[in-house]
């Protein structure tokens, strides 16, 4: 057995969203959203009709919540605000009843001794910013700017560690590519301008932030799923696999860290005639606007082979005009998510930062297990035994120990998520909790076994366990 320590005063937390654990009750101001409009639309596309007006009830419910937090060992958590609850029609009148629930929310978490980290943008375009175009439209752009402004001006003296986006190549390929976001295009012209307004919008609210002096830190939060090739001799296999992460990763993570787009993406969108449109000093704003923190969402590993299959000449063209996806044999599954299990994967990532980005500082803001049918795993006492979920972040803890060790900055480990929470179409389907919630009894909470574990973890500021081969 080895002992894993991590550095003093290491994050440990998990992290949520606005969206996805509010709810909405009669009279609290809140605008729709893209999520709002989608579910009345299609109820029947959102698992068991499940839609986010009710989600995990934390606007009524997160004194208790933060209780709990306390209670898993908690030290900071990561929330969003709802743009579309604080402005509801995206831009114009403040709503006070969201200036009043966040300021008490944000205040709490501080009292507790929890220290509030804050996303601004997590795939909740408001409904009628969407209606003009949402991220296609460089409105919009302008319009999250004064909502990022007026979010530093209202809660910057309880919050100093701020997000501009949460996977924001996540609206890209689910609203512009593979339909799994609202409103369901399939265009990689108008996929590159929602890219490239997210990256503006992102530099200029960090600009604005800057310059406001609040002496805190703002970064953005990306997904970096790695591409891995087929085959590593193979120098067609990694040249698609580089591709590939010029489309999913580097989109965001060089302009981010670097101010500047990958260059295989530029010749790829130069030579489809698809640049985006931009304004002269968008270029520079976003070169000398970068991240002060990188949050990093691991959850699976991309594998990519050389393209082989004919091209989708109906939707096309498409990213995966360039490469092929590669089902490799005898993977690691979780089978309720059907994502493979890589945790090397986070080691590789966080070793990246180090050698190429920088070493920034860095922090795991998102990595979790998603089960169905926890109910299974009740034991005498109503508590969920999910040894499974302990056995997943304890290896993929290795593996970040592992980095920390040969010098990467990485600074913390949150968890997704704090409690079980609605997740898009899928609602409720997949669990990924420290704490259980069930929906059939009020969303009573119960902390399950992991949530345990993790005080434990946290406490101790490490953990013990068996060694493993890097």
């Amino acid at each position: 057995m080895k002992h894993y320590d991590f550095p003093k005063n290491f994050w440990w937390g998990t992290a949520a969203s606005g969206p996805q654990t509010e709810g909405r009750i009669k009279g609290d101001g809140k605008g729709e959203n893209i999520w709002d409009c989608w579910y009345d639309l299609e109820p029947e596309k959102f698992f068991n009709q499940v839609g986010p007006e009710k989600t995990s009830q934390v606007y009524t419910k997160y004194r208790e919540d933060v209780q709990l937090m306390k209670e898993t060992g908690h030290n900071t958590f990561r929330t969003s605000i709802q743009w579309s609850r604080l402005f509801p029609k995206g831009k114009g009148e403040v709503n006070q009843q969201a200036v009043s629930f966040y300021r008490s929310y944000f205040a709490e978490l501080l009292e507790q001794g929890i220290e509030p980290f804050v996303n601004l943008y997590h795939f909740d375009m408001p409904l009628e910013l969407q209606q003009t175009g949402g991220w296609l439209s460089r409105d919009t752009v302008d319009a999250y700017v004064a909502y990022a402004k007026t979010c530093f001006e209202l809660f910057g003296d309880l919050v100093k560690k701020w997000f501009t986006h949460n996977e924001p190549i996540v609206p890209v390929e689910g609203g512009y590519l593979y339909q799994f976001h609202y409103p369901n295009h399939i265009n990689l012209k108008e996929a590159i301008q929602v890219g490239f307004h997210e990256n503006l919008a992102s530099a200029k609210a960090i600009e604005a932030y800057h310059k406001m002096g609040q002496k805190g830190e703002i970064g953005i939060i990306l997904n970096l799923t790695p591409s891995y090739p087929r085959d590593e001799t193979n120098p067609e296999d990694v040249k698609a696999a580089r591709v590939a992460d010029a489309f999913f990763n580097r989109s965001f993570l060089d302009p981010a860290v670097k101010g500047e787009f990958p260059s295989e993406l530029v010749a790829i969108v130069k030579e489809l005639a698809i640049m985006p449109e931009m304004w002269p000093d968008d270029l520079t704003i976003i070169k000398e606007n970068t991240i002060d923190l990188l949050g990093i969402n691991y959850y699976q590993p991309r594998r990519i082979k050389a393209k082989e299959t004919p091209l989708d000449h109906q939707n096309g063209p498409m990213p995966e005009d360039y490469f092929d996806y590669y089902d490799m044999p005898n993977k690691k599954m979780n089978i309720y998510r059907g994502w493979e299990i890589y945790e090397k994967g986070i080691y590789d990532i966080l070793t990246n930062t180090r050698e190429n980005y920088g070493n920034i500082k860095c922090y795991i803001s998102e990595n979790g297990m998603g089960v169905e049918g926890e109910e299974r795993f009740v034991n005498s006492e109503g508590v969920i035994e999910d040894d499974y979920r302990i056995t997943f972040v304890t290896d993929h803890l290795k593996y970040v120990h592992q980095a920390i060790q040969e010098g990467t900055n990485c600074v913390g480990y949150h968890m997704w998520t704090c409690m079980d929470n609605w997740s898009w179409t899928n609602a409720y389907k997949n669990r990924y909790g420290l704490i259980a919630v069930d929906l059939n009894q009020d969303g009573k909470r119960t902390i399950k076994k992991s949530g345990h574990w993790f005080k434990t973890v946290a406490m101790k500021n490490g953990f013990e366990a068996c060694t493993f081969l890097i």
